[in-house]
């Protein structure tokens, strides 16, 4: 097969610290210094962790954790009503932030995006130097800390943001990201979840090293068409280009268990960290759907869809969850084995904005970075 060949870009990837946490505690000086929970709730009755601050991730506390699993981390933790209003605003300035630099923005939540920064507005010629501004920027005029990492692709800058955190900033470079792609665990690779990252350990695929070993055709043969990224990806090679303007129709995320899940309590806990994932991805984009579809696919690899529509666009945590547990509650669970759950929302209408078509070159002088 012909070898791929590899684009040479300067990529930034700018992931805020503890978004949503920080912004409370910025804006609540009685929360500075304490475990702060944002979303679920202090009695433990249900709900999901959207965030913690780092004071609570100290005692285990993580989002998509069920709130009472938190509270038995840490009984002394401030939980939070979440307010998007004000995320939403403090996610603006940081775009305007970025777009100073460059236009070429993907955003991925409201808390961290993509820059391509081959050539960027003010000339600066140093991906480096513009993602040290850009954090100092957000220092300054936002009060909150951003971690920043730095390569030739959108993959490794997104795992070199989160080496160095809270308040990083890492550089991966060329001559060091295949060494740097060989130690990395198999569950850090983009596109493995849980259940493939499983099926790569019962084969003894451990690290990037492990996958290497393996032709493309082996890993196609195991996994199919998405083999052929992981032939390139642990290379180092990422092709993918930062995208700024997409058109939406559909929002959605899914997630595939390790195991069947056979209890209600345990299919609902799944469908709120789910309901999390795309709320926070409707918030970002500003979006209202209409149309909330719940997706299943059961033990026996059957998979059904059931939706339920509104009148008025919905994009709030609490009725996405609702809505997904009303639909699942009707197919009547009880006794079925799920091994997958999906929440999208749809039917935009005239909420969404159209892309733009828009051409560049790709740039491939590079350094230095």
């Amino acid at each position: 097969m012909e070898e791929p060949v590899q684009i040479f870009r300067k990529i930034i990837h700018v992931d805020m610290d503890a978004f949503y946490a920080s912004v409370e505690q910025r804006d609540n000086p009685e929360y500075r210094g304490k475990p702060i929970v944002v979303g679920g709730s202090p009695e433990g009755r249900g709900g999901v962790v959207a965030t913690a601050s780092y004071e609570a991730r100290k005692f285990g506390v993580k989002s998509a954790m069920s709130s009472k699993k938190a509270v038995q981390l840490c009984p002394h933790a401030i939980f939070v009503r979440p307010r998007f209003d004000a995320y939403k605003e403090v996610s603006r300035k940081i775009r305007e932030i970025f777009g100073r630099y460059t236009d070429l923005i993907e955003p991925l939540s409201l808390d961290e995006a993509y820059l391509d920064v081959t050539t960027d507005k003010l000339d600066i010629g140093s991906a480096i130097e513009i993602a040290q501004q850009i954090k100092q920027a957000i220092r300054d005029e936002l009060q909150l800390t951003a971690s920043a990492g730095v390569s030739i692709n959108k993959f490794v800058a997104k795992i070199a943001s989160d080496i160095n955190k809270p308040d990083g900033l890492k550089f991966i470079g060329p001559s060091s990201i295949e060494s740097f792609m060989e130690k990395l665990p198999v569950e850090k690779f983009f596109g493995v979840g849980k259940v493939t990252a499983q099926k790569m350990k019962n084969m003894g695929l451990h690290t990037g090293e492990d996958l290497k070993r393996l032709t493309e055709a082996e890993l196609s043969r195991h996994f199919g068409k998405v083999g052929r990224f992981y032939y390139n990806i642990v290379r180092g090679i990422d092709n993918r280009e930062v995208q700024p303007h997409r058109e939406t129709k559909s929002l959605a995320a899914e997630d595939t268990f390790p195991y069947d899940l056979t209890t209600i309590e345990e299919m609902e806990a799944e469908l709120d960290k789910i309901a999390i994932i795309v709320c926070n991805r409707l918030q970002h984009y500003q979006l209202k759907g209409r149309t909330v579809t719940l997706k299943i696919k059961y033990g026996d690899f059957k998979q059904i869809t059931r939706n339920q529509s509104f009148t008025n666009g919905i994009n709030d945590l609490e009725t996405v969850s609702t809505t997904a547990k009303k639909l699942l509650a009707a197919t009547e669970p009880d006794d079925k084995k799920i091994r997958l759950l999906g929440i999208s929302l749809s039917n935009f209408g005239d909420v969404v904005v159209r892309a733009r078509e828009e051409k560049h070159t790709d740039q491939l002088s590079l350094f230095p970075f």
